[in-house]
């Protein structure tokens, strides 16, 4: 039997596919009250073609049966609460921790949901956050360089003469150099391997190399710390340097963890991630990819349930 037909066979007839009592909303939602805990993810994913739905998962089920509480189509917050309100207030009210990201529409959902969970911003998303300013940067220099290489070689062609980039010790030209240090950035220098070594100290103008430590910084608040208030005294510290530093897209990302301050620190509380939400995704993905795409989304749905559910 092939497996085209297997499949079929098995929703249509060796499954209870067509019983599921929640095949007819599968699309829209699937909710599992049950599987509610005291520790919740909340976390958005695409299942097809870039469509977004939001997962609510329970922590402690540690990506096995159970994980599942909810999937939701969309991201609007008034579509998601009106499913998460049909828990009873007493399985709702329980919920001690939520994680989440910076999402202003994911907070709505937390506080209107489970209004006794402590909510917590995935540190994780902050840090992406701050290294994405350090990756603006590089970029923003890159295309300076590009522009001003572009002038030359113009320029040369004028006077009938063929221009050549400087070259550096390590074979790269300065546009080469900062188009090859992208993945460094993302490191640490303990990390580094001997050619990004050689490039770092060949990249490092004053401004980048500023901004990269700074990076490194939040990194070790956020690694080194365990007590809350100390973590809120050199949080703020960081966050003076940084205006001071005067960069506008750090200034703009400092602004950003300014207005979440309180949930951010609220990690060093039990250190709480949402990394259980992002491992499930990978889950959703994998699973996604033995389906060859999904076809059928509430045949998937429902799949997704059986294992996860």
């Amino acid at each position: 039997m092939d497996g085209k037909q297997l499949r079929t066979q098995y929703k249509e007839h060796l499954s209870d596919f067509n019983n599921w009592n929640q095949k007819e909303h599968a699309e829209d939602f699937i909710l599992y009250p049950k599987n509610i805990g005291y520790h919740l993810c909340i976390d958005e994913t695409a299942l097809s073609k870039g469509e977004l739905y939001t997962i609510l998962t329970n922590r402690d089920k540690h990506g096995r049966k159970g994980t599942i509480v909810a999937i939701v189509k969309g991201t609007k917050a008034e579509d998601v609460i009106n499913v998460l309100l049909k828990i009873d207030a007493d399985k709702r009210n329980q919920v001690k921790e939520i994680t989440l990201d910076m999402a202003g529409s994911m907070q709505k959902i937390a506080k209107r949901c489970f209004p006794g969970a402590m909510q917590v911003v995935d540190r994780f998303h902050v840090s992406k956050l701050v290294y994405e300013a350090v990756q603006d940067l590089r970029i923003a220099y890159r295309w300076q360089v590009m522009k001003d290489e572009n002038r030359k070689i113009k320029e040369a062609k004028a006077k009938g003469e063929s221009y050549e980039p400087k070259v550096f010790s390590n074979g790269d030209t300065l546009r080469q150099l900062l188009a090859r240090s992208r993945y460094l950035l993302f490191k640490a220098p303990d990390k580094w391997l001997q050619s990004q070594k050689v490039r770092a100290k060949l990249l490092f103008e004053p401004d980048i190399k500023s901004v990269y430590y700074y990076a490194l910084r939040l990194g070790k608040i956020f690694s080194d710390y365990t007590d809350k208030d100390v973590a809120r005294a050199k949080l703020a510290l960081w966050y003076n340097e940084i205006e001071e530093f005067g960069y506008d897209t750090f200034t703009t990302v400092a602004n950003s963890i300014e207005n979440h301050y309180e949930r951010i620190l609220n990690y060093f509380v039990n250190r709480s991630t949402n990394a259980a939400a992002e491992a499930f995704n990978a889950k959703i993905k994998a699973f996604r990819a033995s389906f060859r795409g999904v076809v059928d989304k509430r045949f998937f749905l429902y799949r997704l349930a059986k294992v996860y559910a």
